[in-house]
């Protein structure tokens, strides 16, 4: 277990987990109708800062997206007793899209680049530090925090802060539009009349340590992610992501300890109806449900962190908060969402989160500090590799001999190794290249390997992110004259989406996530990967380096691994 020192959450709602907290629990939301926002035909309710608010957080030199973040961390190192500057401390950025606005059709800006953005951030925090950006959907703030308590449990680190943030804007709007998934109204969590979700942006920081500060510290005990192998865009029906998350943090613990599972809770109509099937079949249906996107719509990156913080502060005032807009089950599964506060005198609680590509985390949090740390790192034996570039494409050590190069070179991968998966032409070109690199990698492992459904992770590294799908998606809305936003390029602006098609086509349940840098560092992603290897049940790993920048300029280099004991 890894103990909570200090934290900070900026939202529409206050510039403090403590003013967030008394909004929330009067009742307040900030989600408001927006009519006419540029570059938006059709209305949309969300939760956005004021003008006002903007210009309070802005920083000289910084867009607004990293003084949001800058914002968040700063004021909860000054909480904090510690002086992290010259500490071996980790930071860890949560966020889907970052400085997506900064996006243009043509041209590299530094900026685009999220590893870029965590660097500008750190530096502006006087940190001396390398900074990981975990871009896993929208489990990403849980991923983040799963992240950091495996780190310190290797011994690599005293410290971990971790941001997650999202800012909206035409981009992600459009795009949530597009899949027909935004409510025009605030939206109803678990309601039979819910009709979607409602966007939001805020900056939610927790920072962790290995040691607690006071005796009721909150601690964060094991955490798990599992991917459902089902749809990039669609929860299992089933919710088997979902259910094995819930599962791995439940075992050797007694549900009767939880105050309240804290849900996704998005009011779309497929996601809460997995979450209620999911928990229903964990047998945890007799413990209150509540989801907080009623207060402050759907914030991505943030709402991992956000929502855990709000939790926590809650069972401290021995309070389970309402769900917003709930009023009439609407859900198969018999879940219990809790329509009023209620009262609680129980320490611990679950926090779960689902995402595009099939991903789904979970993390149990209590004041009781009878665990210990995740369980140590394994060792990890490497078995096989693949290195595919724009001239060459190499197999354990092996070169093939291929007749196309570039962007032709994929293609005639998928046709000539493979063949029998046509919607390796409906993928984006990251996907493709991490499609057919995973193939040749089973290929030369023979796929004899006696897998259960989450043995085997998939854990992937860039710097671009999604860079060259976010341009596509961007020529579909930057004209207004030309205005079609489409669904099935804006799934793909994700970059874990790749995960998730490499899990689907295996039927890989284990976790899945993806990790971006500034630039590539063997030392840092190894780092990550042992981290990854306290989760006990993974007994392979694919991993390595997954980047398309452009039908020139490519590379994916993928190991397998054993991980044994």
């Amino acid at each position: 277990m890894v103990y909570k020192i200090a934290d900070n959450i900026v939202s529409p709602l206050g510039w403090t987990t403590e003013q967030n907290y008394e909004a929330v629990k009067s009742g307040r939301s900030a989600l408001r109708n927006y009519h006419d926002y540029p570059g938006i035909p059709e209305d949309f309710t969300a939760s956005l800062f004021s003008d006002s608010q903007t210009a309070a957080m802005r920083v000289e030199g910084l867009t607004r997206f990293e003084a949001l973040v800058v914002r968040s961390v700063r004021s909860a190192m000054e909480t904090s007793a510690k002086d992290l500057t010259d500490k071996k401390v980790a930071f860890i950025l949560s966020t889907t899209k970052g400085n997506i606005e900064l996006l243009s059709e043509h041209g590299n800006a530094d900026e685009e680049y999220p590893g870029v953005c965590a660097e500008r951030i750190v530096r502006a925090l006087g940190l001396s530090v390398t900074p990981v950006v975990v871009c896993n959907a929208c489990i990403s703030g849980l991923s983040a925090i799963i992240l950091a308590t495996r780190l310190l449990a290797c011994d690599d680190f005293e410290y971990a802060i971790v941001c997650g943030a999202d800012c909206q804007g035409q981009f992600i709007i459009s795009g949530f539009q597009s899949f027909k998934a935004l409510s025009a109204e605030e939206c109803r969590p678990f309601d039979i009349e819910r009709s979607g979700l409602n966007l939001g942006e805020a900056a939610a920081t927790i920072i962790l340590a290995k040691q607690k500060e006071t005796e009721d510290s909150w601690g964060i005990d094991t955490g798990c992610v599992r991917n459902d192998a089902y749809h990039i865009s669609a929860p299992s029906k089933k919710g088997d992501g979902a259910l094995m998350a819930l599962q791995t943090v439940m075992a050797g613990r007694n549900a009767s300890s939880l105050a309240v599972i804290n849900a996704h809770g998005t009011a779309t109509m497929f996601n809460d109806q997995m979450e209620s099937v999911a928990i229903d079949r964990a047998g945890l249906a007799a413990i209150p449900v509540n989801s907080l996107k009623g207060y402050y719509g759907h914030t991505m990156g943030a709402a991992g962190v956000l929502e855990t913080l709000l939790t926590m502060k809650a069972i401290d005032d021995h309070s389970v908060l309402a769900t917003r807009g709930y009023s009439e089950l609407g859900v198969s599964g018999q879940i219990h969402p809790t329509d009023e506060p209620l009262h609680t005198d129980k320490t611990d609680f679950l926090k779960m989160l689902s995402g595009f590509g099939g991903c789904n985390a979970a993390v149990w949090c209590s004041r009781d500090d009878s665990r210990s740390l995740p369980s140590a790192p394994r060792r990890m034996s490497p078995t096989h590799r693949v290195t595919i570039s724009p001239d060459s494409v190499v197999v354990d050590g092996v070169p093939m001999n291929t007749e196309d190069q570039g962007k032709q070179l994929l293609s005639y991968l998928y046709k000539h190794c493979v063949g029998d998966y046509p919607k390796f032409y409906k993928m984006d070109m990251l996907s493709r290249l991490g499609f057919v690199a995973s193939e040749l990698l089973l290929n030369a492992e023979g796929r004899h390997a006696l897998l259960s459904e989450s043995e085997r992770a998939i854990v992937l590294f860039n710097r671009a992110s999604s860079l060259d799908a976010d341009r596509q998606y961007l020529g579909s809305i930057v004209r207004p004259d030309d205005y079609y936003p489409s669904p099935s390029l804006f799934v793909y602006t994700l970059p874990n989406i790749v995960t998730g098609e490499i899990a689907i086509r295996n039927g890989y349940k284990g976790e899945t996530s993806f990790y971006v840098l500034a630039e590539r560092n063997d030392a840092v992603m190894k780092e990550i990967l042992q981290a990854t290897t306290c989760d006990t049940a993974i007994k392979s790993m694919m991993a390595g380096w997954l980047d398309y920048v452009s039908e020139d300029d490519f590379l994916a280099d993928f190991e397998l691994y054993l991980v044994e004991d």
